[in-house]
């Protein structure tokens, strides 16, 4: 279960209605302000309208793949630039991988993937994001 994340939006995108049901009900409970886009294309769109603190993105998508929104969100391709970016992907080459994480994405998770893991990626990024700097 996640801590709160209320106050926090999350964007999830990927055209798999199951996949997107899933990750929904994994996060309905937290709090946070969920958003769906099915193709790269509204993605964008919403990204660029509904500042995320989180998108979770599969890298193949319908009219703009994960990568190419990846890339256009992440001009400055640091990890710790806001929206953080999660890569979900059925792609398990390490190249796939290389290419993601070069453009920033925080973090990279194969398909099919426990819901833990990503939860996990989650608060990580958006809980651990709120602590306070060590002293």
């Amino acid at each position: 279960m996640l801590p709160s994340l209320h106050g926090r939006r999350i964007l999830i995108v990927d055209d798999d209605p199951d996949i997107v049901s899933a990750i929904e009900a994994a996060l309905r409970e937290s709090g946070a302000t969920l958003a769906v886009a099915t193709d790269g294309e509204q993605a964008v769109t919403l990204a660029q309208s509904g500042a995320p603190d989180l998108i979770i993105l599969d890298a193949m998508l319908p009219k703009r793949s994960g990568f190419l929104v990846l890339e256009k969100l992440k001009p400055g391709k640091r990890k710790e630039d806001k929206p953080h970016i999660i890569m979900i992907t059925a792609n398990v080459g390490r190249r796939h991988q290389d290419w993601a994480m070069g453009l920033g994405a925080a973090a990279y998770i194969n398909k099919p993937f426990r819901m833990e893991k990503l939860l996990s990626a989650v608060s990580r990024l958006l809980v651990d994001d709120d602590a306070p700097p060590p002293a």
